[in-house]
């Protein structure tokens, strides 16, 4: 028989490895119990590769992307545009006939907004490009009060800066 095998704490060693395993558990599920909520009611769905993102199920909120040619024939049919960066970047330039909706004062200008602005008007919303989800975020809160023509400019501001397109200043 092999001396340095001793298998006499085996029974301790497991009951010690189970402890500690349960109490990586239990700080696990304390630390993301909101993760773990959101799981088990169904809320989080697998996106693209080893990450989870929180889905809003209903797609008929999600605004219509566009590019830069879709804007500029939805200007001429008559669309609005509104500009979700903060004010003071509205200030120092935006798109020509652009409404100032910045995101973090959407809440307090929505309540009036339809009374300006029928359901029925297409709006294009945009804000700091491609990196910047305001002028999404913006959108979806308009689909949810009802506007159903609702796009977003996912280049922005900075692409139509780049393409040489005419810019305002000022409020």
């Amino acid at each position: 028989m092999n001396s340095f095998l001793d298998y006499s704490d085996l029974p301790r060693i497991i009951i010690e490895a189970l402890v500690i395993l349960s109490f990586g558990v239990l700080v696990g599920l304390s630390l993301h119990f909101q993760l773990v909520r959101d799981v088990l009611e169904g809320n989080l769905k697998p996106g693209p590769g080893p990450r989870f993102a929180l889905v809003d199920s209903d797609t008929s909120v999600y605004p219509e992307p566009v590019d830069l040619q879709t804007v500029q024939t939805q200007l001429a049919a008559g669309a609005l545009l509104i500009d979700a960066r903060i004010s003071e970047l509205y200030r120092d330039g935006h798109l020509p006939g652009s409404i100032s909706l910045p995101l973090d004062e959407a809440d307090l200008q929505l309540a009036t907004f339809p009374n300006a602005y029928p359901i029925d008007t297409p709006l294009v919303v945009y804000c700091n490009g491609y990196g910047c989800p305001d002028s999404f975020d913006l959108a979806v809160r308009l689909k949810k009060r009802g506007y159903r023509r609702v796009m977003v400019f996912e280049g922005g501001y900075p692409e139509w800066e780049s393409a040489g397109l005419p810019l305002e200043k000022g409020n």
